[in-house]
């Protein structure tokens, strides 16, 4: 049986492609395989659930940055102690599925002293699965399908002062059994997290701003931007990529407001 050997198709009796063509195909090929990493698209939690409408009990304000290079300053909401807004958290993840590991990122600023939920995110049981409370000492609660962390096992991060009534970025890393809380980019702690190998977090039920449902105290002060993103690295870059300083102007950022994908087009000429 005789060997077939492999030739350039434009060596081959139809010529379907000349070597114009060819080159083209394999510098495109080239570039798609050295494209860089696309970032997980985020879920905007303030634009879900449609604070640009100013429903009661919140008031625009002054954000993060009220004077930031070559841009308008930055806005942000004043939450009151009256406002209730919630949403089913299919409206979140539409497609029904919540990241196994993630990102929970935030710009704040809490009134003084306080030690409220800023989000709850409660099965179609009424059991709470994800809660960030923050204030005097910052709590990340998760129960997955199991049950599991325990109560007494939820991450404390008794170090940390979120209710100072100053402004912070704060992004939370899950990734597989631990949970990295990062402040104004500079302070970074890791706790372990009990949950189960493939731990999962059910979209059939509600998702609370806020408070807790049965807790008096709420949360009282400014929010710019609050996201969920399904990579638990981008807590890492939250004040690269989403919240930067202040002499980064507003068309370098992807607004919390106005989310959107980056897109790159890249024309490319045949090679003669």
């Amino acid at each position: 049986m005789e060997r077939t050997r492999w030739s350039p198709m434009w060596k081959t009796k139809r010529g379907l492609l000349d070597s114009t063509v060819f080159k083209f195909i394999t510098v495109s090929l080239i570039l798609v395989l050295q494209a860089p990493n696309v970032r997980a698209e985020p879920v905007d939690i303030l634009k879900v659930l449609e604070f640009s409408s100013v429903p009661e009990g919140i008031q625009r304000t002054s954000g993060f940055c009220t004077n930031r290079k070559a841009s308008q300053p930055d806005t942000a909401y004043k939450i009151g102690k009256t406002a209730q807004i919630s949403t089913p958290t299919k409206q979140l993840f539409p497609d029904g599925v919540f990241p196994e590991d993630f990102s929970i990122l935030t710009t704040l600023k809490l009134k003084a002293g306080l030690q409220a939920f800023l989000l709850s995110i409660y099965n179609e049981r009424g059991v709470q699965q994800l809660g960030v409370e923050v204030g005097r000492s910052p709590v990340f609660l998760y129960e997955d399908q199991t049950g599991k962390p325990a109560p007494e096992d939820y991450p404390l991060f008794r170090s940390l002062n979120l209710a100072d009534g100053k402004w912070h970025r704060v992004g939370i890393s899950v990734e597989k059994k631990t949970v990295t809380i990062i402040v104004d980019c500079k302070k970074k702690l890791t706790k372990p997290l009990g949950r189960t190998d493939h731990a999962s977090i059910d979209t059939d039920g509600i998702t609370v701003f806020g408070k807790r449902i049965l807790d008096e105290e709420s949360f009282e002060g400014d929010i710019q931007q609050l996201l969920i993103v399904a990579d638990p690295k981008a807590a890492y870059d939250y004040c690269e990529h989403y919240s930067p300083d202040c002499h980064v102007p507003h068309k370098d950022l992807l607004q919390a407001q106005e989310a959107g994908e980056e897109v790159r087009i890249v024309c490319i000429r045949p090679l003669n």
